[in-house]
């Protein structure tokens, strides 16, 4: 998606996508970090960011999906806590439009980029604490949000948890992107012997920024099985294959392998 400061857009946006991946066979559709609302704009976005009962992107997305009959793992959107703080918060929608699981993002992004763009996500939002799986149509589905992607021990946390797929939704830098988006998508696959599907943005924004996009499903031998490039929004298609997820663990079983590590000072 390039989603922007308009969330009936944005709904709107989402709601053909349910359409067109019931009418392409999908079971599933994965969608990006924020799709709901991407603003920079703390005091503009104020305005759309309410309890996720309120929330009108995941009410027409639940509607959607009931009507088309696809689950929908949204990314994320943006909602109001009960303390006044705000949630980055990813929602797994069954195909009855029920809310079958949500996970509010745990790592925070607070960086200062040498090219001047500077985030700080901690100073609205609060983190989650708490990993999540889910069952769903594709197996066990771990869920995690764009930044959580550079450590380790949430996907070793995943793995263990025994998944089969792990979305990733995103909002990725076009700095980031370049530099580190393909080279981690593949390699927690690869530490959770799972599949990975990173939903992302893509594009210039409404608010202003620019992200990385390069939508992927990464299959647990790291092999991508789709890139839907970094140039505009789209809709692709990919087929998670239980029999290649017991084939790569009987070969190569890490996850039975790994052992606790412990550090002497």
């Amino acid at each position: 998606m390039t989603s922007g400061i308009d969330p009936q857009e944005n709904a709107r946006t989402l709601v053909a996508a349910v359409e067109q991946a019931a009418a392409g066979g999908a079971a599933m559709l994965f969608t990006p970090e924020m799709s709901g609302l991407l603003d920079r704009d703390r005091a503009r976005a104020a305005a759309h960011i309410v309890p996720e009962e309120s929330n009108p992107v995941l009410a027409a997305v639940c509607r959607a999906a009931a009507e088309h009959g696809v689950w929908v793992a949204l990314g994320s959107l943006a909602v109001q806590r009960g303390d006044g703080r705000w949630a980055n918060r990813s929602l797994l929608v069954d195909a009855r439009g029920q809310i079958a699981a949500r996970y509010d993002k745990i790592h925070m992004f607070d960086v200062q980029l040498a090219n001047g763009e500077s985030w700080r996500e901690s100073a609205t939002y609060q983190p989650g604490e708490e990993v999540v799986i889910a069952d769903s149509p594709a197996g066990r589905l771990g869920l995690a949000v764009c930044y959580d992607i550079r450590f380790p021990a949430f996907f070793s946390a995943l793995g263990a948890g025994g998944c089969d797929l792990i979305a990733i939704p995103a909002a990725f830098t076009v700095p980031t992107g370049t530099a580190h988006w393909h080279l981690l998508q593949r390699a927690r696959a690869v530490e959770a012997s799972a599949y990975v599907v990173a939903a992302a943005q893509v594009g210039h924004h409404a608010d202003g920024r620019d992200t990385y996009g390069h939508s992927l499903v990464v299959d647990p031998w790291g092999e991508v099985l789709l890139d839907l490039g970094g140039e505009k929004p789209g809709l692709g298609f990919a087929e998670i294959d239980p029999a290649r997820i017991a084939d790569i663990r009987a070969q190569l079983p890490s996850l039975a392998n790994r052992r606790d590590i412990t550090t002497a000072a």
